[in-house]
């Protein structure tokens, strides 16, 4: 028997997401093949070259308009088409993919995958800014292109995998685990005076340098109750967020009966990408498989908000709807950015995220993308200003 190889771009191919995302693929039994068509990175290209040949993609693209030249040459005589910017992130979406996995990291993200939506590709989705600055828009497109929305991210991919169709009637809500990062038991005090070393470095997962800063402050945790809302169609009132140091739940799903329903197993991102490129099969897949008998203990806790208040600023965001979520998101960029240079303290990052929150709370909802990216580049702005 024949079996006929599933097709799959991957947007941010050098990334975590994406490194791991190929990590799976070579697991993959033929009945679950895919074929790459495209795969895009930014200023790495030498790894980018070197999936592009591994894995046979049609198409290799860097961000990166300048590493054109030298990512043609990388790949000359292999037959692997090139391109760079905006245009070749465009052209990679475009692609006549059936999967895209959308890895790329913040806003840079949204407009190629908005594009592979809208054209009906089943979308694996692992880039925040969709969902967080642009969720009802981009939502409206996956459901007017006809694909599939999958969940990359552990805790929505948790969510997803308990979550039962048939008694959506019945959410009473979710609980999106955290870790806590490496500063769970920090004083604020102790909190003002961390380095970007120090909060890089995740007690479980291993991430990029960003992320791993969000991490530490909570507000991917924050942007993640953003994500929730509209991935499964929730009220705020029904995100929730429980402290959970030793990251085995990794998130719960409430129902009117009083029943909690949880997705279990070790820390590894190839679980929820191993689930979404399966999907609606399970797979076998290369992880550690959990051991119970060697489980010393689970411990929850509530989260503090008064030391990390992104996730009330992600509550303010929700309930104030429209282009909020693009806001929180722009100056928590700009905030982090200045963390990372030196420029600014760790918990400043916040206090200047909710001043810009409060000044640009009159700004209408989207109509477009085009306004989402206004409401990202007026909150950048306003962040900056505040940075003198």
């Amino acid at each position: 028997m024949t079996v006929t190889k599933r097709s799959i771009s991957i947007l941010g191919s050098t990334g975590s997401i994406g490194t791991n995302t190929l990590d799976v693929l070579t697991h993959l039994d033929d009945h679950d093949a895919f074929e790459v068509v495209a795969l895009t990175g930014a200023g790495n290209i030498e790894l980018l070259a070197e999936q592009a040949k591994t894995h046979r993609a049609k198409l290799a693209v860097t961000a990166d308009e300048s590493q054109y030249v030298a990512l043609r040459d990388l790949l000359s005589g292999t037959g692997i088409e090139v391109a760079a910017g905006q245009t070749g992130l465009l052209e990679a979406a475009s692609a006549d993919a059936g999967m895209v996995m959308a890895a790329i990291v913040g806003t840079a993200g949204l407009a190629p995958t908005l594009a592979a939506a809208r054209r009906g590709a089943d979308i694996a989705l692992a880039n925040k800014e969709c969902l967080v600055s642009a969720g009802d828009l981009f939502v409206s497109a996956v459901k007017a292109g006809g694909g599939r929305l999958l969940p990359v991210d552990s805790e929505h991919n948790a969510i997803f995998q308990v979550l039962e169709e048939h008694q959506r009637h019945a959410i009473e809500r979710v609980i999106l685990t955290a870790s806590g990062g490496p500063f769970r038991t920090f004083t604020k005090a102790q909190m003002a005076d961390v380095t970007v070393e120090t909060a890089r470095a995740h007690p479980n997962w291993s991430m990029g340098l960003k992320i791993s800063i969000d991490s530490a402050s909570m507000f991917n945790k924050a942007l993640e109750m953003i994500e929730a809302k509209h991935l499964f169609g929730l009220t705020p009132e029904q995100v929730e967020v429980i402290v959970h140091p030793q990251s085995i739940i990794h998130s719960m799903v409430g129902y009117a009966d009083g029943s909690v329903l949880a997705q279990l197993g070790c820390p590894d991102m190839r679980h929820a990408i191993g689930y979404a490129l399966h999907y609606p099969r399970r797979g076998k897949l290369p992880v550690e498989r959990l051991d119970f008998a060697k489980l010393s203990r689970l411990d929850f806790e509530a989260p503090d908000e008064d030391r990390f208040p992104a996730m009330r600023l992600a509550r303010l965001a929700m309930t104030r709807g429209g282009v909020q979520g693009a806001v929180l998101n722009g100056a928590k960029e700009v905030a982090l950015d200045a963390f990372i240079a030196g420029d600014l303290g760790f918990l400043a990052m916040a206090e200047i995220t909710e001043a810009v929150m409060e000044e640009l709370a009159h700004l209408p909802p989207a109509t477009s993308m085009d306004d989402v990216f206004a409401a990202d580049l007026e909150a950048r702005h306003a962040a900056g200003r505040r940075l003198g």
